[in-house]
């Protein structure tokens, strides 16, 4: 049988997003749980993220990514002799130097999460479905380690409507315009925290799979099926500060990939108080963000990104677009900013 258009368009959509089986997110500084399943249960309050990114606007067919989210503690409580309305003196910064000379390490607990994404780009969909359990340990008075996992299903599907063939009927897809293929999913993670820094280590994807639409249809060559990889992420972040007003906390990511070239991020996040931010970071060798954001109030927050690239994808697209909003349930300290969390 006659290899076609559809394997050979599989073969360079493989191979060409290789480094973007798993999603690009520019506001993980704002959820790292989406990275690192470690994370579950970190803070007193259950944290609900929604999260749309449209990459490479402008570029048909780019890449079209949504989530949801939400973790928090089970039998957990950070505060034993805190206030009940979670107020502080007028003109005070809650979260200033004082707050964290004098941080505690939170009693071990457990942590819970799931997480549901969506992933668009061109004729493929990716979608998955994980829940997630961590538990946290205390290691020292002022720093605490955590462990976590997440499992679940994704669906890979192609949309072969979108597909123009060589051959009309062709029999790689028979009569179906939709195809899709179920496999499951396993992360993992660890993270290192306390008052001034974090360490976080994780690996997403670590099944490795095949991946063909050809229901065995096409014999032989390995080179015209796909392969789900795993995805390792590295982070580390420290705590310091301009002057009592404003903190800053710079951070590097380090993200590797089977046969894709190593990724690194640079970034800057500077808080006022809780209730402002504004941040910027740079992928070497691929572009630059900018990013904003407020604590509404206790219970609502939003960040918004813009990425900026220096590909040669900069002629044909208008930039990346990235929102996410935040609701914190059952934050009955008033807490404006993670009290645990970067």
């Amino acid at each position: 049988m006659k290899r076609t258009y559809l394997l050979l368009l599989l073969l360079i959509i493989v191979r060409a997003t290789s480094a973007q089986q798993q999603p690009h997110y520019t506001q993980y500084i704002l959820n790292t749980f989406i990275i690192n399943p470690a994370v579950a249960g970190i803070e007193n309050y259950w944290d609900v993220k929604a999260s749309h990114r449209r990459q490479w606007a402008g570029l048909k067919g780019a890449p079209v990514t949504s989530y949801l989210t939400i973790h928090g503690p089970l039998r957990k409580s950070d505060y034993p002799s805190a206030s009940l309305t979670g107020l502080t003196p007028p003109g005070e910064n809650p979260r200033g130097k004082a707050y964290w000379q004098q941080y505690e390490t939170p009693p071990s607990h457990p942590g819970a999460g799931l997480t549901i994404l969506n992933d668009k780009t061109g004729p493929l969909n990716r979608f998955s479905i994980t829940g997630t359990y961590a538990h946290h340990i205390g290691l020292t008075p002022r720093t605490s380690i955590s462990a976590g996992v997440s499992f679940g299903v994704q669906s890979v599907s192609l949309d072969a409507s979108m597909l123009e063939f060589q051959q009309p009927g062709d029999p790689v897809i028979a009569s179906s315009t939709l195809l899709n293929r179920w496999k499951p999913e396993l992360n993992a993670g660890l993270m290192l925290y306390n008052a001034n820094y974090y360490i976080s280590a994780s690996a997403q994807n670590i099944i490795p799979q095949q991946l063909s639409f050809d229901d065995g249809k096409v014999v032989g060559d390995s080179l015209y099926r796909g392969k789900l990889v795993p995805h390792l992420f590295f982070s580390a972040g420290y705590r310091t500060w301009i002057n009592d007003d404003i903190s800053v906390l710079p951070s590097v990511m380090v993200r590797m990939v089977t046969a894709a070239p190593v990724s690194f991020d640079l970034n800057a996040k500077f808080l006022y108080h809780d209730r402002m931010w504004v941040g910027t970071s740079y992928r070497i060798q691929d572009g630059f963000a900018a990013m904003l954001g407020v604590n509404i109030n206790s219970t609502i927050n939003i960040g918004y990104a813009y990425d900026y690239t220096t590909s040669s994808l900069n002629i044909v697209s208008h930039g990346t677009h990235e929102i996410l909003i935040g609701f914190l349930i059952g934050n009955r300290f008033g807490d404006l900013c993670p009290r645990n969390n970067f």
